[in-house]
């Protein structure tokens, strides 16, 4: 069984060079797991639930490109800017907050540039969902 991800839950993506905070949409309906409020895979929205990682070193990232052929083909990351246009997946198939698959700890979303995000910690130890 996976954790129930809420409000606080820390994330990583593949080519971020800093770990960043999972912000939890507001619903109609307050759901919390011990006070903090529980995330569903809609949660994905860039700079509103999904902050920046600090620095991008993806070598497919247009502003990485510019840099890296500016310093003469040495990788140069930059500022990161995610860019995320899909919900992260899977979800639970059976927990569902305002109407959609509850957001667990196995869950990962994509970037445009091809990073990875996972969550390394949900914010919470108690609740398990599938």
């Amino acid at each position: 069984m996976a954790l129930q991800s809420c409000m606080g839950a820390t994330l990583k993506c593949s080519f971020g060079a800093a770990p960043a905070v999972l912000s939890v949409t507001p619903r109609g309906t307050n759901i919390s797991v011990g006070g903090l409020p529980a995330a569903n895979i809609l949660d994905f929205v860039p700079m509103l639930n999904i902050p920046n990682f600090g620095m991008c070193a993806a070598p497919t990232n247009p502003a990485v490109i510019t840099a890296t052929a500016a310093a003469a083909g040495v990788l140069t990351p930059v500022p990161c800017v995610p860019v995320i246009t899909e919900p992260w997946v899977p979800g639970s198939p059976t927990v569902f907050i305002n109407k959609s698959p509850a957001l667990n700890n196995t869950s990962t979303c994509l970037c445009k540039w091809l990073g990875v995000i996972n969550i390394v910690n949900p914010a919470q130890t108690v609740l398990q969902i599938p």
